[in-house]
């Protein structure tokens, strides 16, 4: 019953920012470990970033550290993505996902039951 919804995609210059949004409904946002996957055209899709509640701890991939800020607005039950510094491969389709949350945290895709439709980031000049 849980429902994903992302929005904030567009289109951005190379250095340029943009912030990404996804609102969870349909179940308590604190019972599920949240992360932001991207799938670019002929890739596979990849972890981004995940935020755990139980192990009250963040995970980024090595590309987008320092770069990239996962963070989550509880009383509104919406998980943000702030993208700084873009760069043109970071250029995907951008996911938001949803797990039950454990102690144990993962970053496969296959292991994530609840996905949102998807936002479009697109960086050129």
């Amino acid at each position: 019953q849980v429902q994903l919804v992302e929005s904030g995609g567009g289109s951005v210059q190379p250095g340029g920012s943009l912030r990404l949004a996804c609102v969870v409904s349909g179940d308590t946002f604190s019972d599920y470990a949240m992360g932001w996957f991207r799938q670019a055209p002929g890739k596979e899709r990849e972890y981004i970033a995940v935020i755990s509640w139980l192990v009250n701890s963040t995970y980024y991939r090595d590309s987008v550290k320092g770069r990239f800020t996962i963070s989550s607005d509880n009383a509104k039950n919406t998980l943000h993505l702030q993208m700084n510094n873009l760069k043109p491969e970071d250029t995907a389709v951008y996911y938001c996902a949803a797990r039950r949350d454990t102690y144990v945290v993962v970053t496969s895709r296959t292991l994530y039951a609840y996905w949102g439709q998807g936002t479009q980031v697109t960086v050129s000049s």
